[in-house]
């Protein structure tokens, strides 16, 4: 008696279940999509913050591949021109260039990011003024160190 109500007991959840998912299904594929992306414009604060995490990502992963370089030149030399090999190929020389762009970007902007902690330079105008000023300079000081290399 307790099996047949325990296996009638299933029966009815998994078909209670069977119905809710159908529900959910047939609602989504019904519904449109929220247009909340859409129909907002980028801000700019917007777009530098996100800049600014991105390219904190990168100069961690740049900060990997200096440290393997780094151990390459304590391990021999045998396998620092393993690596010196690799990074006389055009690729590596962009990546590096984009890596000195992403390390003057995170500076310039944390600089600014200061200066927003204490509450200084929060006027719109001077905020938009301060990004585009981040920029010119992390693309001034990328291009003076690579023409000095």
């Amino acid at each position: 008696m307790k099996l047949l109500f325990f296996l009638n007991f299933c029966k009815k959840n998994i078909l209670r279940t069977n119905k809710v998912l159908n529900f959910f299904y047939k609602m989504q594929s019904k519904r449109p999509l929220s247009p909340h992306l859409s129909i907002h414009k980028y801000v700019l604060t917007a777009v530098f913050s996100i800049f600014h995490r991105f390219t904190g990502i990168a100069l961690s992963l740049g900060a990997i591949l200096l440290t393997i370089w780094t151990s390459l030149i304590a391990i021999g030399q045998d396998y620092f021109l393993i690596f010196q090999f690799i990074s006389s190929y055009f690729i590596f020389k962009i990546f590096l260039f984009f890596w000195t762009l992403a390390i003057f970007y995170h500076l310039f902007n944390g600089i600014r990011y200061l200066f927003w902690s204490y509450g200084k330079m929060m006027q719109l105008g001077v905020v938009y003024k301060s990004g585009y000023v981040v920029v010119f300079m992390s693309i001034l000081t990328t291009i003076l160190v690579w023409l000095s290399v």
